[in-house]
């Protein structure tokens, strides 16, 4: 299966993603936000970096209770306003 490119937009919206979920886990280890979630801490960390910028809903939605987010703050923090 060929994947399509990401968008320059993709890109910056996994960035925003990742950086919303360094912050929001703090001083707690991502083995523990992982485990947490039901993921590997590799996957948290290629979100976290911006390497995997297009997680699934329901990874995305499964690190967001580990974090105690709601999807409503990751939308509005994640979305793109137009210049």
């Amino acid at each position: 299966m060929v994947r399509t490119p990401l968008t320059p937009e993709e890109r910056e919206r996994g960035e925003r993603l990742g950086a919303l979920l360094r912050k929001a886990r703090g001083d707690r280890s991502m083995v523990e936000i992982a485990a947490g979630a039901g993921l590997s801490s590799e996957t948290l960390r290629k979100i976290e970096t911006g390497r995997a910028p297009t997680p699934a809903f329901f990874t995305v939605a499964a690190l967001a209770e580990a974090l105690g987010l709601s999807l409503d703050e990751l939308v509005r923090a994640c979305v793109l306003v137009p210049a």
